[in-house]
């Protein structure tokens, strides 16, 4: 329960007041109001978003756009949660309320809050990972700042789960355990709502965050990655171009494993000083992983969330994708996630080759002919792939060429460490 001797929060005084006009032209609202405001719910991520709807976003250039809990635009106020609905997001709601008015029955919970909103999930390694993205950058920016806790909402409905490789990342990123708020107790008689001592909130994933900011957040986390996992950096003075075809189970797999393996390997041969290693994401662990693609020049896959470990290779690597068919003119601008991640992390995105065979769609409706190929074999043109893969070799091997011609500089010391 609330003790009324808690001292009145900080301001957040680190950046002008003229820089939050947000408030000044929406009234700040007095009592609870419902998280997910389905009147928005036709475009729930323009603007404001349909999640705490009432209020706008703060802006820093070039980083996502967020709210801060208590501070200047907040006039001061703290940021509650009556949200345990992990089903109805309209059941749950928000306050700003004056520390010294904090309502019966609140639950005061001290240090910073990160509290994000995903219209994703957090069990997909991508998803979860473009949501904590702006969380990191955060660190990254506010002295290695760390939470004493994470609340998660998926489209205003909570979330008490998150997978396991996120974890890894955001553990091994603000060197301490996450804590995932699941509001133990709340709903009950003497237990209403939680008031955060400090809140930050992110609800737009990376938002408007610019490139050269994302490529210093991955930056970070390959670097913080690779010193958990106790990866040796490798020596720059080898003539190897290493190749990895990282093979998946289930859908979007090769029809034809052993044949797609057969060119790889065939092209390979071809080329002095190619090795190739063929792997199944799910058989290796998060520091497998890590240890892989630290040891990949140039990475072939299908289109999955294995190929979200892209980021953990050496910048200007090289990246292979490969989709079913369908997907070129059904999946939209979202098939290009990992062409976004390679070019915000520093890789190469040398193209996609989409399956142009297979079934042909029995419906009329296009969002019912993605669902129907969405998850579909791919299949496999030999000449194509042969004289795909031949080329991104002679590339990578010209460039690892010229790259043994220029002093490695000497690794930098992880941020935050």
């Amino acid at each position: 329960m609330l003790s009324r001797s808690i001292n009145v929060p900080r301001l957040d005084l680190s950046l002008p007041s003229w820089h939050f006009p947000s408030f000044r032209s929406r009234k700040i609202p007095n009592g609870f109001l419902p998280l997910k405001d389905l009147s928005r719910s036709k475009a729930p991520l323009d603007g404001t978003t349909w999640f705490m709807s009432s209020i706008n976003d703060t802006f820093e250039a070039g980083e996502a756009e967020y709210l801060r809990f208590p501070s200047y635009q907040s006039e001061g106020r703290l940021f509650c949660l009556a949200g345990i609905s992990t089903r109805n997001g309209t059941l749950n709601s928000y306050a700003l309320i004056h520390p010294e008015k904090l309502p019966p029955g609140s639950r005061f919970l001290p240090g910073i809050t990160f509290v994000s909103e995903s219209h994703y999930g957090y069990d997909n390694i991508c998803h979860g990972l473009f949501a904590m993205m702006p969380f990191a950058a955060w660190h990254y920016r506010k002295g290695c700042m760390k939470p004493a806790r994470w609340v998660l909402y998926q489209r205003g409905e909570l979330r008490k789960e998150i997978s396991n490789w996120v974890t890894n990342i955001i553990e091994l990123t603000f060197g301490e355990k996450m804590t995932v708020e699941k509001f133990q107790g709340a709903g009950e008689v003497n237990y209403k709502s939680s008031c955060f001592e400090e809140a930050v909130v992110f609800r737009h994933n990376e938002g408007k965050m610019l490139k050269e900011k994302k490529i210093q957040v991955y930056e970070m986390l390959r670097c913080k990655s690779r010193e958990y996992c106790k990866i040796q950096e490798r020596n720059g003075t080898e003539n190897l171009v290493k190749m990895t075809l990282l093979l998946r189970n289930g859908s979007r797999s090769f029809k034809d494993e052993a044949g797609v393996i057969n060119v790889f390997q065939k092209e390979c041969a071809k080329v002095k000083g190619c090795q190739l290693k063929v792997s199944q994401s799910e058989n290796l662990t998060f520091c497998d992983q890590v240890k892989l693609m630290s040891e990949t020049d140039i990475l072939a896959s299908p289109h999955g969330a294995q190929l979200t470990n892209l980021f953990f290779m050496d910048k200007n690597s090289s990246v292979m994708e490969f989709f079913p068919k369908g997907w070129k003119d059904l999946a939209g601008p979202g098939q290009a996630v990992f062409q976004w991640i390679s070019a915000y992390s520093g890789m190469r995105h040398v193209g996609t080759w989409h399956d142009p065979k297979g079934d042909k769609c029995p419906y009329n409706d296009k969002s019912l002919c993605m669902t129907f190929y969405k998850n579909r074999q791919i299949g496999i043109d030999e000449n194509f792939i042969s004289n795909w893969t031949s080329k991104v070799l002679k590339e990578e091997m010209a460039r690892k060429l010229h790259t043994l011609k220029i002093k490695r500089k000497p690794e930098r010391k992880c941020k935050c460490s």
